[in-house]
């Protein structure tokens, strides 16, 4: 499964990403995380970066590690998590536009194991609608947080 979803925001780049990389205050603005626990916190660089994140996610609560394999500073990050019997990999990228800034995830899942597989196949396009949604709505928590400063 993949997807995208893009917000704009009155703020410029340095702003947002401040705001997405602040990972240990994020629960106070995006409303679906609970909790996060950073678990591994590189000195000079966010690769590596690595935090378990509790959150509500159709209705349920749910737990993932996470960690960050890539970035450019003002740029884009990128996640991966393992779980499930799926690896997830997720970019979040902010865009300048005139004195506005565009964040936007991506979002991607990989099933591995044959339940995985089996599952996708027959929930994928139901379980789509629903992350798009959960995505939306996380950057849109984000836009609300950083246009009310």
């Amino acid at each position: 499964m993949e997807l995208s979803v893009s917000v704009e925001i009155n703020k410029p780049r340095e702003e947002v990403w401040k705001a997405i990389v602040d990972f240990e205050n994020c629960s106070n603005y995006i409303e679906s995380i609970t909790d996060l626990q950073v678990l591994e916190k590189p000195a000079d660089t966010l690769i590596g970066f690595k935090w378990k994140e509790t959150r509500v996610l159709f209705g349920k609560e749910a737990t993932e590690t996470m960690w960050i394999t890539d970035y450019v500073e003002n740029e884009y990050y990128q996640t991966r998590a393992e779980s499930h019997g799926s690896i997830y990999k997720s970019w979040l990228s902010i865009e300048q536009v005139g004195d506005k800034s565009q964040l936007t995830m991506s979002f991607e899942g990989q099933a591995q194991s044959f339940f995985a597989k089996v599952f996708s196949v027959l929930m994928g396009s139901m379980m789509k609608g629903s992350m798009k949604k959960a995505l939306l709505k996380d950057l849109n928590d984000i836009k609300g947080y950083l246009e009310s400063k």
